[in-house]
């Protein structure tokens, strides 16, 4: 059978064995060492003839072996075991090592010489099958080794009733090993020569034993030195300056012209220290304020009531003792006996606190009685007194409220149901007031248009249209009886039929439409609005490409706005209704649109998105100002007669008020619904304003806006009008106020429109 050949690595391993077996047999002897030269004192005479000195490393020289043959550095005997026929090798970091052999002979002495060969072969494989086995080929170095217990940096006192000491890198429980007691490992360590090398890790539950390199390490670091062996503490100096062509240490230059002339700026120094000097900044010769080291005990020391300042109020002394306290006292100070039943008498807080006595001598005088009591009682005033003037406001806490007027001197406002219209089968989802205050427009979700008498709650006309319908709005000016239906992706324009012969002739030619217009093209981009011609419903149908949800009119009549949500960039469209004509806003939209107004007087136009509102100039095409809601979500605005107010109402209940000449932050935010607010409306004439939510419920506020810029807008809860029901969690959809009385007409969803009146 062939032995297969042993490849250059196993041989290298095998080298590297018996190098750390070298290593382990000189560090033996370093232990022997250790422990003679503590025993030095101890030991006979006879022990120190028989001891053999063991090399030691040389700190010095940091050398353990010579460079020249591989001999220790020592002399005497030990150089005797060396022969020539033992191998010396070079390890990797350039110092010499013996063979395992010569190490052996060198440690035991002459009984290491008759060592068995094939025993000794027998340990060289081995070492060399543990070598392979534990040695891996690694590119990382010893201190980038992983830790084998991953417990983290936590107190290893958390394990000391456990089983194991921590987890390894697959999660599982590191056991604890098994200790031996005292006596055990005292043996152990007395019979193993390397138990000075060994450190408990107590992180890891093993021991670890010191390299030969650590030990050399640690060594030099006890005595100062550097660590490493070829650091040189004392290098030659190396002079970084060239004196090529240097006559002379000195420049030859002429002096400068500013070594002869006064410095300007020693010169505003010294008018600096001169002003400081007369403003009392810098004084000279003032001697420190000595603080006396007496003061005095019982009497009233006024200079320290001044530096205390104003506030300070020191504390009550105590009476002096007179006469009548003394041991001793004349008999005049004495109480008879019929004095002292007298006290008895009298009620405790006129019995006087001490009844004089007397005794021969001062050894005679008992303890006082009350002494504990009196000093606990003064602490406790001297702890409770704050012995500081504090300037206490005495404020009536229903001053604090703001002084609003009383409700009777705001009247008329709306207070109670009158009328109620019936006759929509589904929620009522909007209405609308006619200009002159005789008419109401209610749209459903029954698909149904209607138009009421206000004050006799006669419904005159009725329009099926067969789609829900989300918005219903009529033209302001009296002259154009027109509504406004949004319903879907249609908006129709319906003549309602009202006014005189005159004024329904010219709503026909205003809502006639002679051809279908095709859409608008403006800078490439299509409007998609189609007008075509309703003869069904008698007015104007207004094909859009995607849902209207509102439709606001301009004051003057013939503008109209559209909002489609879900439009993008085309959410807002502007009809001109006398030359059926449609185009965009020039504005950028930041966010989805909720609604839309025009400016009562200006050509201002308000946009509201989920968090603000954006308040555009249409003739100059530019933004006047952004208002910050801070509210969860706007669902409707509305605008002051004046123009300069506007109230936001948002899906969380809060109802804000908007000052724009003020601020762009809502001037006052009332929390006055606990569901959604619906919709929000400004009475035209009255300072009256109104909010509808789904609580069933709408809240009448006076709102007054000055004149004077000065004067701040005045804000007063009047009324919260009930007696809608709630239908699938909706209630008031929508509030509009009557034109000229101070009115509210509500809309829920029970399909009950109600006025309310004062």
């Amino acid at each position: 059978m062939k032995v297969p050949r042993r490849s250059a690595r196993q041989k290298n391993l095998q080298k590297d064995a018996e190098k750390e077996e070298a290593i382990n047999l000189l560090e033996q002897k370093e232990n022997t060492e250790e422990v003679v030269e503590r025993s030095k004192d101890e030991e006979t005479a006879v022990e120190e003839e028989n001891f053999v000195e063991s090399p030691v490393v040389s700190d010095d020289d940091d050398e353990d072996f010579s460079d020249d043959d591989g001999s220790l550095g020592e002399s005497g005997s030990e150089d005797s075991h060396l022969s020539g026929e033992e191998d010396v090798f070079v390890s990797s970091d350039g110092e010499d090592s013996f063979d395992a052999k010569s190490d052996d002979v060198s440690g035991n002495g002459a009984s290491g010489s008759g060592r068995d060969e094939t025993e000794h072969g027998k340990d060289d494989d081995a070492e060399s099958d543990d070598s392979r086995t534990v040695v891996e080929e690694s590119d990382s170095s010893e201190d980038e080794v992983d830790p084998r217990n991953t417990v983290g940096d936590v107190p290893l006192k958390w394990y000391k009733e456990e089983e194991h000491i921590g987890y390894d890198l697959a999660g599982k429980k590191i056991k604890k090993k098994e200790r031996q007691d005292k006596l055990d490992s005292f043996l152990a360590s007395v019979d193993d020569s390397k138990n000075w090398r060994k450190i408990y890790d107590e992180y890891n539950d093993e021991e670890v034993e010191l390299t030969k390199e650590e030990v050399k390490v640690i060594k030099r670091l006890l005595k100062g030195k550097a660590p490493h062996a070829d650091f040189d503490p004392h290098a030659p100096y190396v002079d970084w300056f060239s004196w090529d062509d240097s006559k002379h240490p000195l420049s030859s230059a002429p002096e400068p012209k500013r070594r002869f002339i006064p410095s300007k700026w020693e010169s505003k120094k010294v008018v600096q220290y001169v002003r400081a000097i007369r403003k009392g900044l810098i004084k000279f010769d003032e001697k420190p304020k000595e603080e006396p080291s007496a003061y005095l005990l019982w009497g009233d020391d006024s200079s320290a009531i001044d530096r205390q300042g104003l506030a300070y109020i020191p504390a009550p002394k105590p009476k002096l003792p007179g006469h009548e306290e003394s041991y001793n006292p004349s008999l005049e100070y004495i109480p008879t006996q019929e004095e002292i039943n007298s006290y008895q008498l009298m009620f405790e807080e006129d019995r006087p606190k001490f009844i004089p006595k007397r005794f021969t001598s001062l050894r005679n005088v008992p303890a006082y009685e009350k002494a504990v009591n009196e000093n606990f009682g003064r602490c406790l005033d001297l702890y409770l007194c704050p012995r500081a003037r504090k300037k206490r406001i005495n404020i009536d806490p229903e001053s604090l409220k703001p002084k609003l007027p009383s409700r009777k001197d705001l009247r008329p406002y709306p207070t109670s149901c009158f009328l109620e219209y019936k006759g929509h089968k589904g929620p009522v989802v909007s209405i609308s007031t006619e200009s002159t205050g005789q008419w109401i427009a209610s749209g459903s979700s029954d698909g149904t248009v209607r138009i009421w008498e206000v004050e006799t709650g006669r419904c005159i006309r009725i329009w099926e249209l067969g789609e829900s319908v989300s918005h219903v709005s009529w033209n302001p000016l009296p002259e154009r009886p027109i509504l406004a239906v949004c319903m879907g992706e249609d908006v129709y324009l319906l003549n309602t039929g009202l006014g005189n012969a005159e004024e329904q002739k010219s709503l026909e030619e205003l809502l006639r439409v002679e051809t279908p217009s095709t859409p608008d093209d403006s800078d490439n981009d299509k409007t998609a609005v189609n007008w075509v011609q309703d003869d069904k419903h008698g007015g104007i149908r207004l094909k859009h490409f995607k849902t209207v949800s509102s439709v606001e009119w301009h004051r003057k009549g013939d503008y109209f706005s559209m909002l489609m949500p879900s439009a993008q960039s085309k959410a807002v469209l502007i009809h001109l209704l006398s030359k059926k004509q449609t185009q965009r806003i020039p504005f950028k939209l930041h966010g989805l649109p909720v609604s839309t107004a025009f400016h009562p007087s200006r050509s201002a136009f308000f946009i509201s998105t989920k968090k603000n509102i954006r308040v555009y100039d249409l003739l100059k095409q530019k933004l006047i100002k952004k208002l910050e809601t801070g509210v969860r979500e706007v669902s409707s605005i509305a605008i002051h007669p004046g123009g300069d107010n506007l109230i936001v109402g948002s899906k969380d209940g809060k109802l804000c008020w908007f000052d724009m000449d003020l601020s762009s932050q809502p001037y006052r935010v009332l929390n006055c619904h606990p569901k959604d607010i619906n919709r929000v409306a400004f009475h035209r004439s009255y300072p009256l304003f109104a909010s509808s939510s789904d609580d069933c419920t709408a809240y009448v506020f006076h709102g007054m806006v000055y004149s004077d810029l000065n004067q701040n807008p005045l804000i007063v809860p009047l009324e919260i009008l009930r007696g809608h029901a709630s239908e699938n969690g909706r209630g008031v959809m929508d509030c509009k106020f009557h034109p000229r009385q101070p009115w509210l007409f509500t809309a829920g969803a029970d399909s009950v429109i109600k006025l309310y009146c004062h």
